[in-house]
């Protein structure tokens, strides 16, 4: 099929003496490794569009294959944003900073009658640029050693109970939805109220309550959105996330990490002060082969190798279980939450590569165009049942694993998990050993009950 093209569009439209529809905006998601970059690229070359990046990792300079940035010779094809731009020694960046600037890029795509063309990458990154779910706080100070902190950072230094206990007391209601372990939420809820002086729970509600705002926050920023959603089946997705960590050896991997280690991280390790939690150092892959990198050239060869392949299976495990998190958070964050304000999502099987064409990029045009032409697609968005009494937010506490379960669904899961049935039957156990004991104890009581009474007055 041939793209119009939007030139050709807007002509068309002009000539029947009507205004041309609104430019969508496009947002590509889907797990790692299902080929949104690759999907990105064809439909900015052919539609007109640029690319914003909406991944948290690629924002930084550096690591440029272990967060799969897009080559230089693709970014050369089609015009790409939001990568390779903050300094990797930049800790606090936030997805608020990211906003603001992916924002000012949006409109000025648009501006240039252009098509932006989102691609994740970072859940709460991409729901900043569809909603207005983000509340602003003051501007990062400078202390006197020149560093850049925030208050955020600072409330994360304090333990956990003790930063829950204080949410608790000053906004009772967002601290029953986070979990006593969540530090970062919990310490961006307090920061809110810190620094603007209203509870987080009561902005939040607010911005739901807005002219066209629903469950997932306030209205949406561009009403004229769709998104394309690439998904394939779990066990060819595996395959393919596995082989991508060989690829990426094969591409020089290694050399890339241990660069990036004595450039950026060895004098941290040295001095105990590397943070795997903030910036680019909580990239999946990096901290996966820290022991490989701190421990080269002080092991022998052999430990070495073992800590090598250690580094590449936890990277394999690791990729896996994140393309899980991401796939399950399209599924509750955009095809279980109906609304006015959740864009329609259409789905594009990913399986099989060789029907790259037919399965993902002919359908995923004939979508976009719809769309750029102000036309029902060919095809329904995709929707799932839910459960509409199903409390997300729903506090309990599992006192037999001691643990605190957040939502109705992962109270479900915890229940039927490995490790609760474990402590469960331990706990059987032990009460069937209580009362086989105590029924043990009875029968002697009775015995010695019966021989007192058999023996004769004195």
């Amino acid at each position: 099929m041939a793209a119009a093209g939007p030139g050709r569009v807007m002509a068309a439209a002009l000539c029947l003496g009507r205004a041309s529809p609104p430019r969508p905006l496009v947002v590509i998601l889907g797990a790692t490794g299902t080929g949104k970059s690759a999907l990105a690229v064809q439909l900015g070359l052919r539609l007109g569009g640029e690319i914003v990046s909406a991944d948290s990792m690629q924002v930084y300079k550096g690591l440029d294959i272990i967060t799969n940035k897009v080559s230089p010779q693709e970014q050369r094809l089609c015009r790409h944003h939001m990568i390779s731009f903050v300094d990797p020694l930049v800790s606090n960046y936030t997805v608020v900073d990211f906003r603001d600037k992916a924002v000012a890029l949006i409109e000025d795509i648009f501006a240039r009658d252009k098509i932006p063309i989102v691609v994740g990458g970072t859940n709460y990154y991409i729901e900043s640029l569809l909603w207005k779910v983000l509340v602003n706080t003051k501007e990062k100070s400078s202390l006197v050693s020149g560093t850049v902190t925030d208050r955020k950072v600072e409330l994360e230094q304090l333990d956990a109970v003790d930063l829950h206990c204080r949410l608790r007391q000053v906004d009772p209601e967002m601290a029953a939805k986070l979990h006593p372990n969540d530090k970062r939420k919990v310490a961006r809820s307090l920061q809110v109220f810190e620094e603007t002086g209203i509870p987080h729970s009561e902005i939040l509600q607010q911005q739901q309550e807005e002219e066209g705002g629903g469950p997932l926050g306030g209205p949406l920023k561009y009403p004229h959105s769709c998104i394309l959603w690439l998904h394939a089946d779990q066990a060819a997705l595996d395959r393919r996330l596995e082989q991508r960590v060989d690829d990426m050896l094969a591409a020089g991997l290694l050399e890339e990490l241990r660069d990036f280690h004595q450039r950026y991280n060895q004098e941290k390790v040295t001095e105990n002060r590397q943070d795997y939690q903030h910036g680019i150092f909580q990239s999946i892959g990096f901290k996966e082969f820290h022991e490989y990198l701190v421990s080269e050239g002080n092991c022998s060869p052999e430990t070495s190798a073992l800590l090598l392949q250690k580094g590449i299976q936890a990277l394999k495990q690791v990729s896996k279980r994140y393309a899980r998190r991401q796939n399950k958070w399209v599924r509750n964050r955009f095809l279980k939450r109906p609304g006015p304000n959740v864009p329609p999502v259409y789905g594009l099987e990913v399986s099989d590569l060789l029907r790259w064409e037919e399965d993902v990029l002919k359908p995923a045009l004939e979508i976009v165009e719809s769309f750029i032409q102000g036309r029902k697609p060919p095809v329904e968005p995709v929707k799932m049942e839910c459960d509409v009494n199903e409390n997300k937010r729903s506090h309990r506490v599992c006192e037999l694993c001691n643990r605190v379960i957040i939502g109705d669904r992962e109270w479900a899961a915890h229940t039927r998990s490995k490790a609760h049935l474990h402590h469960l039957k331990k706990r059987k156990k032990l009460e069937a050993a209580g009362h086989a004991a105590e029924m043990v104890r009875d029968s002697r009581s009775a015995e010695t009950s019966g021989k007192d009474s058999s023996m004769p007055f004195s």
